[in-house]
């Protein structure tokens, strides 16, 4: 892994490999507002008299509180369209309902795209979670226990296309431009939550929040039709690709094993430490980032005391800085190595290390600096940017260490992720409900 690559030069961004992130940056984009599209729609679709419980607080929590408090709330978020009797509890169910669903497809998703291919195995994934967006909104009208099971089944869908991703990247990103490659495509992540906080609420405002399914659900479906067209899953089979940028990936990638595959040595995994420095690595990255999600419009609501439309834009900030983070940090990571300035292993401690370290710190300071607004502010668009450094760290450290199992591995990896998301908004959510009982207390003590 510590052995430095060749530096022969390929074609460049104008190159098929870098179309590829690009596309793949667009389905990324596609899946985080599909996933997070009935957070924004939740708000005109449950009765808006109903209280919102902090422990179930996400996204839509401070929207609800706002929309109860103002008598004009109401009439801001337009609902042309079904309301219905979802109490903080089946909301709860029908938000982790998807994240359950991730979990349950992620290694076999990442195994199967190494046997057959991850451009079948992504794409439909990709179809699959379009379709079932375009069908939720018919799906609320039959009932809570429906939408309960598409979501479950839509994520199940897009744990098939985020680790398939990693077998692509396998055969088509050379050493040096792993990081470029990889940090373009997840960008659409970022930039995707940046997006639909934006406009979701414009959407369901001016149009009812149908469209906003609708609209993401054929959005996907588009992105569909690019990925099955231009996608394949080796370089040496793309009937569009130059003859430089062939004979370019193929010698990069020429040191990885073409052997057909053997099975996965399970027992050898176990025992590789590094491999487990991965896992440790998502799980801490997610328990944070699944904090900041899922909390961020709830303490910028009611910490800053903004109204409903700052907090829509304030709440979106951290994702454009992500996405713009996530892409910096892959080209100066590949800067570092094609210069030789730097190690691969020191480059991927360093993005580690600074990914999880600097948001960790910005975290820990924001109590200190609540009294100051653009403080606050600096520190929550802080927290996400820097994170996601570690998309060229241990994020894309299976390519390195495993590339045949990149897939299989990246499934183990985002399965510690997500199983630390879990566990960190139950506990923050309880964490916030026992403070609140402890404020109100010594309110009622200092009176």
């Amino acid at each position: 892994m510590d052995e430095k690559p060749t530096t022969r030069k390929g074609s460049g961004f104008c190159s098929l490999r870098y179309a590829l992130a690009l596309i793949m940056h667009f389905s990324n984009f596609t899946m985080i507002t599909q996933r997070v599209s009935l957070s924004i729609a939740i708000i005109a679709m449950v009765n808006s008299t109903q209280h919102q419980d902090p422990a179930n607080a996400s996204t839509e929590g401070p929207v609800m509180d706002l929309l109860s408090n103002r008598s004009r709330g109401i009439k801001d978020f337009s609902t042309r369209g079904a309301v219905y009797q979802w109490s903080t509890e089946t909301q709860g169910i029908i938000f982790s309902s998807i994240s359950y669903g991730i979990i349950l497809t992620l290694i076999p998703s990442g195994y199967l795209a190494g046997i057959f291919g991850a451009k079948q195995i992504l794409g439909a994934g990709l179809l699959i979670s379009s379709l079932l967006t375009l069908f939720t909104p018919l799906a609320a009208d039959f009932g809570v226990i429906l939408v309960i099971v598409i979501r479950t089944v839509q994520g199940m869908a897009q744990g098939m296309a985020w680790t398939g991703q990693f077998t692509i990247w396998a055969k088509w990103a050379p050493p040096l431009e792993r990081s470029k490659l990889t940090s373009i495509a997840g960008s659409g992540a970022a930039f995707g939550s940046f997006i639909i906080l934006c406009v979701g609420g414009l959407i369901s405002q001016a149009l009812g929040w149908p469209f906003i399914f609708y609209i993401f659900g054929s959005i996907g479906c588009v992105c569909c039709v690019l990925w099955f067209t231009v996608i394949y899953d080796d370089p040496m089979h793309h009937p569009c690709i130059s003859v430089r940028e062939k004979e370019h990936i193929t010698s990069s990638v020429a040191q990885q094993s073409s052997s057909p595959r053997r099975s996965v040595p399970i027992k050898a995994m176990v025992r590789c430490l590094p491999l487990w420095a991965i896992f440790m690595g998502f799980f801490s990255h997610f328990w944070l980032c699944t904090i900041i999600i899922t909390y961020l419009p709830t303490y910028i609501s009611t910490v800053l005391h903004v109204n409903i439309r700052d907090s829509g834009v304030l709440s979106s900030l951290p994702f454009i800085a992500a996405s713009s983070c996530t892409i910096l940090g892959g080209q100066m990571a590949d800067f570092l190595l094609s210069r030789n300035l730097l190690s691969l292993i020191t480059v991927r401690k360093l993005f580690s290390s600074l990914g999880l370290l600097l948001p960790s710190l910005c975290a820990v300071a924001l109590p200190f600096v609540t009294s100051s607004y653009i403080a606050t502010i600096v520190l929550l668009i802080l927290i996400p940017g820097t994170s996601n450094l570690c998309d060229s760290g241990f994020i894309i450290n299976t390519l390195d260490v495993a590339p045949r199992y990149a897939s299989f591995l990246m499934g183990i990896s985002r399965g510690f992720g997500l199983t630390a998301g879990i566990i960190s908004s139950t506990t923050t959510g309880f964490l916030i409900s026992q403070v609140g009982h402890v404020i109100e207390h010594l309110q009622v003590a200092g009176f």
